[in-house]
């Protein structure tokens, strides 16, 4: 069983590097591992990819040792079985509200005696049953404390309740998802900010010993979180490739107006 970058950071205390992929862009990955980052977002809830293409994706995050953290489109329990058995090293799961759902979600990811998931361990995560067959295996307890759970709080709901949210075993992080949770404080009547609801979220994950962390619009807010004690700042997504081109379209012009011919230019005079 692959040995979690992400957990292996967080329990320490650490931060671990998250960046984000919404596409099937299989070379992102090596850049990722080869950019020193430990896991990467896959959003499922957002964007669409087939079956083929997940498998795939999470294979290559298997060969170049960098985790794939999956947000699933369902939490229906046997799709995520398949994904820990295609190589996902864990879950955010979307609108954690309550230590009911938090209790669901690691039933279905954790092996007994913590949760109830199916065995088969023909998949990536078993090796293929190589090792998940032998007889002395340690496939079930290596799953279970190689695997992560991370739990959205993005409802007024779940900031109250993100205590018993946070005690559950198994939800390993608290991750704010300022969009929704803004949009939905916005129209609540009970005058909580976003900041506040944040500073619950510290408090409360500090309280249980669990990490925490949220997604950030710039480089400032994310050493903002860190200095609240954040482990866990996605930064860097597949969609910045649009500032990439922006600023090779602006080189090109650069470069068009240093190089065109003197008499191309329009008013100028040779001479």
């Amino acid at each position: 069983m692959r040995k979690s970058r992400v957990l292996e950071k967080l329990r320490k205390g650490g931060f671990a590097r998250v960046c984000a992929l919404g596409h099937f862009l299989p070379f992102f990955v090596r850049y990722a591992a080869h950019c020193r980052y430990d896991g990467i977002w896959l959003d499922l809830e957002h964007r669409t990819m087939t079956e083929r293409e997940v498998q795939t994706l999470l294979a290559c995050c298997h060969m170049h040792s960098i985790d794939c953290m999956v947000r699933p489109a369902t939490v229906e329990r046997t799709q995520l079985t398949r994904y820990l058995e295609d190589g996902a090293s864990g879950f955010m799961i979307p609108f954690v509200s309550t230590g009911q759902v938090a209790r669901q979600i690691v039933d279905a990811i954790k092996f007994p005696p913590q949760g109830n998931r199916g065995f088969d361990g023909t998949g990536l995560d078993g090796d293929y049953g190589i090792q998940a067959w032998e007889p002395d295996s340690e496939y079930t307890i290596s799953a279970n404390e190689e695997t992560f759970a991370v739990a959205q709080i993005e409802t007024p709901e779940a900031v109250r309740n993100v205590e018993e949210i946070a005690v559950i075993p198994g939800i390993d992080v608290l991750f704010v998802g300022p969009g929704d949770l803004g949009l939905r404080l916005a129209v609540s009547p009970n005058g909580m900010t976003l900041d506040q609801a944040i500073e619950r979220v510290a408090q409360v994950a500090k309280r249980q010993g669990k990490a925490w962390g949220l997604a950030v619009s710039s480089a400032n807010e994310l050493a903002r979180y860190r200095q609240m004690g954040a482990q866990l700042v996605p930064w860097g997504v597949d969609f910045a490739l649009a500032q990439v081109l922006e600023t090779c379209s602006k080189e090109i012009d650069e470069a068009l107006l240093r190089s065109e011919p003197v008499s191309a230019v329009p008013g100028r005079q040779i001479g």
